[in-house]
């Protein structure tokens, strides 16, 4: 059997960023098909905790610059998905939470997610899913250094 070439050091990248995309396609489909965007799908996975979450920690987790948050959240309140209310603890901040329409919109989303998304079977999904995160901290360990 022939020796496989050696593997450039990028090829963890490529491979990394050819995931990303098509499982982002393929995503964007189905909520597409739910009338949810990618970021707005990610601003109610947060929120579904029922923790509430101030802008901040929202937009870290969904990967936007705070004016663009700002006029998705908008948005979702204007849909009746979510809604602010000052943080008890410092009323300075403000915290965004489901409504319960949000909590009924993200269940039906979710689980047209979960059904649309391929599985590896055998546990690879559990050992990519650790492995990613290994990576992830990592990285972030490294860019603290």
């Amino acid at each position: 059997m022939p020796t496989p070439p050696p593997r450039r050091p990028d090829d963890l990248v490529q491979l990394l960023t050819r995931a990303e995309r098509l499982a982002a396609r393929r995503l964007q489909a189905v909520l597409e098909e739910e009338g949810c965007s990618l970021d707005a799908w990610r601003v109610l996975a947060l929120l579904s905790d029922g923790e509430g979450h101030h802008m901040t920690a929202i937009a870290e987790a969904a990967f936007l610059p705070p004016p663009t948050l700002t006029k998705l959240v908008d948005q979702l309140v204007d849909q009746n998905l979510l809604h602010r209310r000052v943080d008890p603890f410092d009323r300075r901040r403000v915290l965004a939470h489901l409504t319960p329409r949000g909590r009924v919109y993200w269940q039906r989303v979710e689980q047209a997610v979960r059904t649309g998304r391929p599985t590896l079977g055998d546990g690879d999904d559990e050992l990519l899913r650790s492995l990613l995160d290994q990576l992830a901290a990592a990285l972030a360990e490294s860019a603290h250094v």
